[in-house]
């Protein structure tokens, strides 16, 4: 089914005949078509024993899927000295090479009669022009269609490619919905296919928690399960739901997703939507509950208390299990849609307000600054721990530039105009939209909130919707307006 979901999404970008560089997508640096081809059927496989385990695993999964698909057996083999062999003419085949000097994720790819070598500095270079490999090759190569017919061949051709943006996100939302592995695997298939880089695991949020936590067991007996769904009408269906992932499951995510030159970020809501944690861990709330999963969408008022110790003894735990469990540089704590309801009236919470010292000051209140103060403490935690903080544009309202500078935190802005602002004070900013021309920006996020997805089918169209454009809009943050265009309308002929 992957497959086949991946063979019709590229179709729809592709011309039937898509044999020229210049109709990858997302379109290529630099591309000359040559004349000639390079014949693939059988053809082997070589590469540099220096290439790194997810780039030499790229290489056999495009040679197991061609053996495949014209049913011709390509080998694999690293040999020593290939890169004399291809300085002296004499390599023939389809040849990867590490080559010193390119950016992460960048490569160059060159194709005659005889051979095609690719070369890289990094094995997310290795990846992408495996996935540019592929667009070139006959449509077969997906596995829908019969490729015994198809002309087996590469164009001949240079291409120069890599990505104006480090970061190229994609968030899944596996709280209001939950999602098995294997689909999460089918969402990291299509990632790799469009030359995305970052998966955001949303793995909390109020209506569930999906991440085993060894601390605090009754996070997943009660903080995983929900009495009821929303349905069309805003009333529930009354029916038990959701699931959580072990940190073995996770574990294997983690290696699949490495294996596709794709990093997986946990996003884990830890002061605002914690309905799913105050209902198994009430003593962290304001009012100490009782609390339950929330069984409809929206914002809810109740969130973990920053003016209790206790609460920071939750979070440093919490935080303290992702950061052991996720080698990516980032984990993202969420922090937004966090109204001060019941800061205002809870006596822990003005009490440390009084502490602080905190004052209304024009744009924020002192309970927005609490908030901002419990964020900055999880920075701080996550720092501790070598890693680095995320947290959505609602804490542009609670700390100052020079805070958010300090605790180290890294901000993803859905208002583009906020979002330059915050960039041009030396705030690292991840954009949900294509920021303004010569915006400072880490990357796009494209996020996935499932309230309205609740099925594979309706997952898949959403992924079919936005991945062509995306991956545009990220891979060549100065893309041609009318190609992005021309995409979308091919989409919805």
């Amino acid at each position: 089914m992957k497959r086949i979901l991946l063979f019709a999404l590229l179709l729809l970008c592709l011309d039937a005949a898509a044999v020229s560089p210049e109709r990858v997508v997302p379109g290529v640096r630099d591309a000359e078509l040559l004349k000639g081809s390079l014949r693939v059927s059988g053809i082997p496989f070589k590469c540099d024993p220096e290439i790194g385990p997810a780039g030499r695993k790229a290489a056999a999964r495009l040679a197991a899927d061609l053996s495949m698909a014209c049913g011709k057996t390509s080998t694999v083999t690293a040999p020593i000295g290939l890169a004399a062999s291809v300085g002296s003419g004499s390599a023939k085949g389809i040849i990867f090479l590490h080559a010193d000097g390119m950016q992460p994720g960048e490569y160059h790819i060159s194709i005659g009669s005889r051979c095609a070598v690719i070369s890289a500095s990094s094995d997310e270079g290795i990846v992408h022009s495996a996935q540019t490999l592929r667009q070139l090759l006959p449509e077969s190569i997906y596995g829908a269609a019969d490729g015994e017919k198809a002309r087996w061949v590469l164009p001949c051709c240079e291409i120069h490619d890599g990505p104006e943006m480090a970061y190229r996100g994609l968030m899944l939302d596996c709280s209001r919905h939950f999602w098995s592995t294997a689909e999460i695997r089918r969402c990291l298939d299509l990632m790799e296919a469009f030359k995305l880089n970052s998966f955001v695991w949303h793995l909390s949020d109020d209506q569930g928690w999906r991440m085993e936590t060894d601390a605090f067991p009754q996070l997943n007996s009660i903080g995983s399960w929900r009495e009821g769904t929303a349905t069309s009408d805003g009333s529930s269906d009354h029916e038990r739901y959701g699931g959580f992932y072990s940190k073995d499951e996770i574990r294997e995510i983690i290696r699949y997703a490495e294996e596709r030159g794709i990093t997986v970020i946990p996003e884990i809501s830890l002061a605002g939507h914690v309905m799913a944690a105050l209902a198994a861990c009430p003593g962290i709330g304001c009012t100490g509950g009782p609390y339950e999963a929330a069984t409809g969408w929206g914002i809810f008022d109740e969130l973990i208390c920053p003016g209790k110790q206790q609460s920071y003894e939750f979070v440093q735990t919490v935080l303290g299990e992702a950061a052991a469990l996720f080698p990516s540089e980032y984990v993202h704590i969420g922090a937004a849609d966090c109204p001060t309801t019941r800061l205002e009236t809870c006596p822990d919470c003005q009490a440390k307000i009084g502490g602080l010292g905190l004052h209304d000051r024009p744009g924020s209140t002192a309970e927005q600054q609490l908030l901002g103060h419990f964020v900055g403490q999880m920075a701080g935690m996550l720092a501790s721990a070598g890693k680095k903080a995320v947290c959505r544009e609602d804490v542009l309202d609670w700390m100052t530039a020079e805070q958010l500078l300090e605790s180290g935190i890294t901000v993803i802005c859905d208002d583009a105009a906020r979002g330059a602002s915050a960039a041009a004070q030396g705030i690292p900013v991840i954009f949900t939209s294509a920021p303004a021309g010569g915006t400072a920006a880490l990357g796009i996020q494209e996020d996935v909130w499932t309230e309205n997805i609740s099925t594979p089918e309706q997952l898949e169209r959403r992924l079919e919707d936005t991945l062509p454009q995306l991956s545009e809009k990220q891979w060549r943050a100065s893309s041609d307006p009318e190609k992005i265009s021309n995409l979308d309308n091919r989409k919805t002929e």
